[in-house]
C-alpha cells in the first residue's frame, strides 16, 4: 500500500544512514524539506505539506563497497543541496549512504526492475566509485542456496559490494559491520511508476537514482513502532523503518546531514526551522501530535505544524505534526 498525499509545500530529499564503521568519510549531500502548514510557503513540489525541511547527505562510494553498513536516501523533489564531509562526520562516521534518486547520472550494468542478468546472476545495487554509497547496478553471482526475504544473510566485503547470499529480487539489508550479516529484504515489484510490495504493511522505497528499490515496513512517527535498532523516518512514499545511525549524537538541536542520524522521535529539519542551528544544513527537531491541545515544542519559536496537507494524510497519520519555526 502506497501512502499518498505526502507534503503540501516543497520538501528536500532525506537521506538515511545505517550504523557501522565507514571506511570513507567524504560524503556529498542531499536535503529534504518537509512542510506542514499552508502558511509555510509553497514552491510547487509534487509531494506537498510541512514547512520544515530535513537535510541529508550521501557519501562517495567504494569500488568494492568499503563500508559495511548501508545508509539510505529518499527523494521527493529535485531540490537538493550539497553538504560537507565534516558536517556529516559529526552526525555519523559509520554509514553507507543512499543517494537522491534525482541527484545525478547512474552507471547501470543491468535493470534492477527487470532483473535482466544472465542465468545464475542477479541485478544488484553497489558502490562503483570508491566510496560507500550505492550508485550503480551490477550483475552479481547468485548464491547456491539463496536466502528469502526475512532470512539472515551475509555480504561479501561490505554492505555495498553488491554480492550477498539473498535470492533473486532481494538484497542483504541493515548489515552489521562486525559480522557482515543482515536480513534479506525484497525488491519492489511492478515498475517505478507503479511499484508493488506483496506485504501490505510495507511500501516501496525508491532511492539512490533508482538503484535501491526496497520493500520496507511502514511505521508511525508518533509511536516509533520500529525495531530497537531502527527509527521511523519520512520518505516520499510514507514513513518507513530505517536503521537509527545517531550514535552519540542525534538529540534535539544536534546538527544533522542525514535523515536517520537523529534519535527516535526526532527528524533532521532544515536549519532555519530549528533555533540556534548554525553551521549545519539541518538540526534534529521533534515530531508532535497536532490533536493534543497541550502539545509543546522544545525549541523557542517553534510551533507544532501539520505534516500533511489538510485532508491529504493517509489513514492513521492525520495527527502527525512536526516542531518547526514557521517560515
Amino acid at each position: 500500500m502506497r501512502q499518498a498525499g505526502f507534503l503540501a509545500t516543497p520538501w528536500l530529499v532525506l537521506s538515511l544512514v545505517a550504523c557501522g564503521e565507514a571506511k570513507n568519510d567524504d560524503p556529498t549531500s542531499t536535503s529534504v524539506t518537509t512542510a506542514g502548514s499552508a502558511s509555510a510557503g509553497d514552491s510547487g513540489s509534487e509531494s506537498g505539506s510541512a514547512s520544515a525541511s530535513a537535510s541529508a547527505s550521501a557519501s562517495d562510494t567504494a569500488d568494492t563497497g568499503t563500508s559495511n553498513d548501508p545508509t539510505m536516501t529518499t527523494a521527493g523533489t529535485d531540490d537538493t543541496t550539497s553538504a560537507s564531509a565534516s558536517a556529516s562526520a559529526s552526525a555519523s562516521d559509520t554509514a553507507v549512504f543512499i543517494v537522491d534518486p534525482d541527484g545525478g547520472g547512474v552507471n547501470n550494468e543491468c535493470d534492477i526492475w527487470a532483473q535482466d542478468c544472465p542465468r545464475m546472476e542477479k541485478c544488484m545495487p553497489w558502490a562503483n566509485d570508491g566510496g560507500n554509497s550505492w550508485n550503480a547496478t551490477r550483475c552479481s553471482p547468485l548464491d547456491a542456496n539463496p536466502g528469502q526475504p526475512g532470512d539472515t544473510c551475509t555480504v561479501e566485503g561490505s554492505g555495498v559490494s553488491g554480492i550477498d547470499s539473498c535470492d533473486l529480487g532481494s538484497m542483504c539489508w541493515n548489515v552489521d559491520p562486525e559480522t557482515n550479516m543482515g536480513v534479506c529484504v525484497g525488491f519492489c515489484m511492478g515498475t517505478e511508476a507503479a511499484p508493488v510490495c506483496p506485504d501490505p504493511d510495507t511500501g516501496c522505497s525508491i532511492t539512490n537514482n533508482g538503484v535501491l528499490i526496497l520493500c520496507l515496513p511502514f511505521c508511525d512517527p508518533l509511536l516509533q513502532d520500529c525495531s530497537m535498532t531502527e527509527a521511523c523516518y519520512p520518505e516520499p512514499n510514507g514513513f518507513f523503518c530505517s536503521p537509527d545511525a545517531s550514535g552519540e549524537m542525534g538529540g534535539f538541536g544536534d546538527p544533522c546531514e542525514f535523515l536517520n542520524v537523529c534519535d527516535p522521535g526526532l527528524f533532521c529539519a532544515d536549519a532555519a526551522t530549528v533555533p540556534d542551528c548554525n553551521g549545519s544544513t539541518g538540526c534534529c527537531s521533534e515530531y508532535c501530535d497536532i490533536s493534543d491541545p497541550g502539545a509543546t515544542c522544545m525549541g523557542q519559536g517553534q510551533e507544532c505544524t501539520m505534516f500533511y496537507n489538510e485532508g491529504e494524510a493517509p489513514p492513521g497519520y492525520e495527527n502527525v505534526g512536526i516542531c518547526i519555526i514557521p517560515q
